[in-house]
């Protein structure tokens, strides 16, 4: 499903700027949390949206409310990306040469409470599509056309679990990790800005969903959402290939680098009680 909410607007360029079509930034999982400020911040700055989400109503809402906002364009493409189909469906939308994609945001994911063996493989394998398989794919989609154009940008949202040894969730960040880190060097000579953000615990939904309360973190390391992606932003503005939000993530993701998994294991039910 696919449409548009709102309209496009007239641009009024800054002195010595060309009038000519918006930027246009796709972001998945848009509806709440990161991915719903990733989409204000960026229609904030005058981009279009393609906003991609399987929940309907709550992405109709969304976009009809960015369009009204900030008068920009809010394409809606309803999909379950852990559904191979309706993925193929965002991939094509990526692979529109006739109406490009500027910006992709890869932020669409969810977490599983219990530990490995305890969740079916079919929960396992869901989680694995939407943090691993989906952004790969529509990572490899973008890339496509934003080579060919010499232009473009890629924001994967990450985590700093993707440094430590926490279960599948982190073994998916740690793959999320790397694979960004390489291709933003492997690209950047054709043009394409490509950044990984590593947040931690962020006051969102994303652990209300697990049914994981807040006290199940300590309080000193909750970051704010809206931190979390203005920092993220501003590295992506100043060419870094890395964003971890917060002093005190650098520094745990720096020290994580050579504590042994054993003692870190000690702290994988952190934000899972």
């Amino acid at each position: 499903m696919r449409r548009l909410a709102g309209g496009m607007s007239s641009h009024v360029p800054d002195a010595g700027e060309s009038a000519g079509p918006r930027p246009v930034a796709l972001v998945t999982g848009p509806t709440a949390g990161l991915g719903r400020l990733f989409a204000d911040r960026l229609a904030r700055r005058g981009y279009d949206l393609v906003l991609v989400s399987r929940d309907e109503a709550r992405l109709n809402e969304v976009a009809g409310e960015l369009a009204a906002a900030y008068a920009v364009s809010c394409e809606v493409l309803v999909a379950d990306l852990t559904d191979r189909a309706q993925l193929g469906a965002v991939e094509d939308r990526l692979l529109d040469r006739g109406h490009p994609v500027d910006l992709l945001v890869n932020n669409a994911g969810f977490g599983l409470k219990r530990t490995f063996l305890h969740n079916t493989v079919e929960q396992e394998q869901a989680h694995l599509d939407i943090l691993v398989t989906a952004p790969m794919r529509l990572t490899h989609a973008a890339l496509r056309q934003m080579t060919e154009r010499h232009s473009g940008g890629i924001i994967n949202v990450s985590s700093v679990a993707g440094t430590q040894p926490r279960g599948s969730y982190s073994a998916a960040k740690a793959y999320l990790n790397r694979f960004g880190e390489w291709a933003a060097h492997e690209y950047a000579g054709a043009g394409v800005r490509i950044m990984t953000v590593l947040p931690g615990f962020t006051r969102t939904e994303f652990h209300e969903r697990m049914d994981v309360g807040r006290d199940a973190v300590p309080r000193l390391l909750w970051l704010d959402a809206e931190r979390v992606v203005d920092d993220a932003l501003a590295d992506f503005d100043a060419g870094r290939r890395i964003s971890i939000p917060s002093k005190r993530y650098r520094v745990i993701a720096t020290v994580s680098k050579h504590l042994p998994v054993a003692l870190l294991q000690r702290f994988q039910s952190l934000g899972r009680r």
